[in-house]
């Protein structure tokens, strides 16, 4: 299994992590306090839609540029605004040529007295996740492993705020690394707040992925929330590029089980292939 950012710049993993990703920041918005977000596995940034990898990939034909097309409601259309206004950002022509991955959505919502860790080993990526940040003083760009990040950087001094993880998945343990990390950091500081994206192919895998988080979440002195929010867009077959996604949030916003149960509905027809999409939201179990 192999889900390296630049093959899948924009496609429908992308687009719905990032709209959850720009949802969490802009609640933590609201408090004058300052939030640090913590960037695993950051990847190279910015991805050239035109270019090799985009063009061999080309998930965002029916990602991002579906989105940007589609008819949302009132109340959809103003909870997806953050994201899909640094998107065309980044875009100043008509035409979409440019994705920006999680460091960049994230470094477009941070206030002043905000601050970003991104973490990326792979030596091309950082270096274009470098030039992306340059001369930036609120974004740091790290050259360390993200499963050593990942309990290294927490807690934070700011005490609040956003902790991605977002692998590979490269490597056949990952999914038991992300679980054995997660529980590390979470006992470290239990107060903040985590998006786990990963692939879905095994349902063993990820169900055993949840149960853990569940419990590394609900099991300590101070036990938080979480949520499992799975999204398809086609029946998942052997040999086939990646059709199910799926994202666990642990300590979520308040309203953000109430915003995704109002957006999800509406991103299952633009975001489908071969029919409607579907999507799933739930609190694991332990």
């Amino acid at each position: 299994m192999n889900y390296r950012h630049a093959f899948h710049a924009g496609g429908f993993a992308d687009v719905i992590k990032h709209i959850v990703l720009a949802r969490i920041l802009t609640y933590l918005q609201d408090k004058p306090a300052a939030f640090r977000v913590i960037d695993t596995h950051a990847g190279a940034g910015v991805y050239d839609l035109t270019g090799d990898e985009g063009r061999r990939g080309g998930e965002w034909l029916t990602g991002i540029a579906r989105v940007m097309q589609a008819r949302f409601s009132e109340t959809t259309a103003s909870l997806v605004a953050p994201y899909l206004d640094i998107v065309r950002a980044f875009n100043s022509q008509r035409e979409l040529e440019v994705y920006p991955g999680s460091p960049l959505i994230a470094r477009a919502l941070l206030r002043p007295q905000d601050r970003q860790t991104a973490c990326e080993v792979e030596p091309k990526a950082r270096k274009h996740l470098i030039d992306a940040l340059r001369r930036d003083t609120q974004a740091r760009v790290v050259d360390l492993d993200g499963w050593l990040a990942l309990p290294a950087f927490v807690p934070p001094n700011e005490r609040r705020g956003l902790v991605l993880v977002d692998p590979p998945f490269e490597q056949k343990d990952e999914f038991e690394r992300m679980a054995e990390g997660f529980a590390e950091a979470f006992a470290k500081w239990p107060t903040g707040s985590y998006l786990l994206w990963y692939p879905v192919k095994s349902r063993r895998a990820t169900d055993s992925l949840a149960r853990h988080v569940a419990q590394s979440v609900g099991g300590g002195p101070s036990p938080g929330k979480c949520l499992r929010l799975e999204f398809s867009v086609a029946p998942q077959n052997a040999g086939t590029n990646l059709t199910s996604a799926g994202l666990l949030i642990v300590n979520p916003p308040w309203t953000l089980a109430g915003e995704l149960r109002t957006i999800l509905p509406e991103l299952e027809k633009p975001l489908g292939q071969g029919g409607a999409g579907r999507y799933k939201l739930e609190t694991p179990k332990p």
